[in-house]
């Protein structure tokens, strides 16, 4: 069975206008996710998934395919979890991933080392997380230190913060969880894929857009990667 990659792209936003269509680079942030989809070279097919018609010939222009959902799925109430659901039901698959726009800055290499761990057959859900090696507490306890004694940082254990850069799910394992009422995003047995901090930087606001335009360009300067 296949395995689709699937960009959600709903049209409405609050905080930053049509940011599906925000210029990065000269290219629309919908642009960006479709090409680094097709070049990691692993998927069967690739979904753009909204419920604005004016995604379709985007998609189809980039040699992607368009799934458009209901309207109601497309406002602020629409929660992930119906969405995905509602796209499953739709189209079999083995594993969907879900490739989020609005984080431009992961890669193409870090996508393929993701699949490429989904396709170890360890997990029902992976999540993309930046593993962050600080201090860090939870309603004023510490959650990977001791106030007993000062570490350094590079000693800590990492904290992983799931930052939904890429997710993959088990399509039956993930519908079986809807249809008992129980949370599918989590359903199963969980995997946590790190990524680069960068990676993990979402686009929400013009300065989230400005930031990330900041990193492509150095990236450029020093020839490194780019999304």
């Amino acid at each position: 069975m296949s395995h689709i990659a699937m960009i959600p792209a709903r049209m409405g936003s609050q905080r930053l206008p049509k940011k599906n269509l925000a210029l990065l680079d000269g290219v629309p942030l919908i642009v960006h996710a479709i090409r680094k989809c097709h070049a990691a070279g692993l998927f069967d097919e690739v979904w753009v998934n909204s419920e604005h018609p004016d995604f379709g010939p985007i998609a189809e222009a980039e040699g992607a395919r368009f799934h458009r959902r209901p309207e109601h799925l497309g406002d602020n109430n629409a929660t992930s979890e119906q969405f995905v659901a509602e796209f499953l039901e739709t189209h079999p698959c083995e594993v969907v991933y879900q490739v989020h726009s609005i984080a431009p800055l992961l890669t193409a290499d870090e996508l393929r080392g993701f699949v490429a761990e989904m396709r170890s057959g360890r997990h029902d859900a992976l999540m993309s997380v930046v593993e962050e090696n600080l201090e860090c507490v939870f309603r004023g306890e510490p959650v990977n230190f001791t106030f007993s004694e000062k570490t350094n940082s590079q000693d800590l254990t990492p904290v992983q913060r799931i930052v939904w850069a890429v997710t993959a799910w088990r399509r039956d394992r993930y519908l079986e969880a809807v249809r008992t009422g129980a949370c599918a995003t989590y359903a199963g047995r969980i995997g946590y894929y790190p990524v680069g901090r960068m990676a993990g930087h979402v686009i929400k606001t013009q300065e989230d857009l400005d930031l990330a335009a900041a990193v492509q360009a150095a990236r450029r300067s020093r020839g490194g990667a780019s999304s």
